[in-house]
């Protein structure tokens, strides 16, 4: 498993890869653009380049870039519609430029009408940015959400069917985030609970387009419907995140903490070592079961 963190990218594209090294993760995720303004900045090709050359020198082994947080693919207002379509196609482009693994999408709120009601304006905006990086192994991936105010996503089965809705295109993906799954019901920390969830996922959507963890405690709790983040093994979750964290068919996955941090300006290198030995404990936990 690759654990990482959310950085900033202060200061240029490239700089998020320095904090990453320093930090000692092995994944990373970053905003292209501030998550709450349309306005996407051109990425020069040069400052591309510079991440794509420095990325093999940070030993970071997955990258993912999260999009704004105003996009709605189901908006009914036609101007956040063609907005929201325009902001994923500039992360998209714009993560497909430095090669990153793939884009963390928040597909919106359906406002009470239903997910159904909503698929005919949520699938053809996810073609154009898939369309618009075609060729490339940039991936879009549903992030999974904690079920407040209609969002889409609060199930494995709100996910499948978006994807289903693309005909299962081989370039779309999911996140799953643990603080959003216990918001919604689904307690990380039960074995038996994790079990099930794996076993929908594969049968579901297919354990191939997992493709990144959030890792992140939670302050509200099970069931909440609240999407509030606490820092690992400060929150509700707490050393239960092993159970999640060591699941045999959830290794090799990017696993990325969007905590406050110590100090409210993200993970720091005491978070992460926090994080590897719950890994660990997580780990033994599954092994001691398997033996039994």
């Amino acid at each position: 498993m690759y654990l990482g963190a959310h950085l900033s990218t202060a200061g240029g594209v490239h700089r998020s890869l320095e904090r990453a090294h320093a930090l000692g993760a092995k994944s990373l995720q970053m905003f292209t653009q501030s998550p709450r303004m349309w306005r996407h900045p051109e990425l020069e090709p040069d400052a591309a380049r510079r991440f794509r050359d420095l990325r093999p020198r940070s030993r970071v082994e997955a990258v993912v870039c999260h999009a704004t947080y105003l996009i709605n693919l189901a908006s009914t207002d036609d101007t956040v519609y063609h907005r929201s379509v325009d902001a994923l196609v500039r992360t998209t482009r714009t993560a497909a430029a430095i090669g990153a693994d793939g884009v963390v999408l928040h597909t919106g709120s359906h406002l009470g009408r239903g997910l159904e009601a909503a698929l005919h304006q949520i699938e053809p905006g996810l073609r154009v940015a898939l369309g618009e990086t075609a060729g490339t192994p940039t991936r879009l991936l549903l992030e999974n959400t904690a079920g407040a105010g209609g969002t889409i996503g609060v199930s494995i089965e709100e996910l499948a069917t978006v994807i289903d809705a693309l005909a299962g295109d081989d370039r779309l993906g999911i996140c799953l985030d643990t603080c959003h799954l216990y918001a919604a019901g689904i307690d990380v920390t039960d074995p038996g609970r994790v079990v099930d969830l794996v076993a929908e996922v594969d049968e579901r959507i297919g354990l191939g387009r997992l493709r990144c963890l959030h890792v992140n405690d939670s302050q509200a709790p099970l069931g909440s419907n609240r999407d509030r983040h606490a820092n690992i093994g400060k929150g509700l979750i707490g050393k239960g995140m092993a159970t999640i964290l060591g699941h045999p068919r959830l290794q090799g996955l990017p696993a990325v903490m969007e905590t406050p941090g110590a100090d409210g300006h993200g993970p720091d290198r005491a978070e992460l070592r926090a994080l590897r030995r719950l890994h660990r404990a997580g780990l033994e936990l599954w092994a001691a079961a398997a033996a039994r």
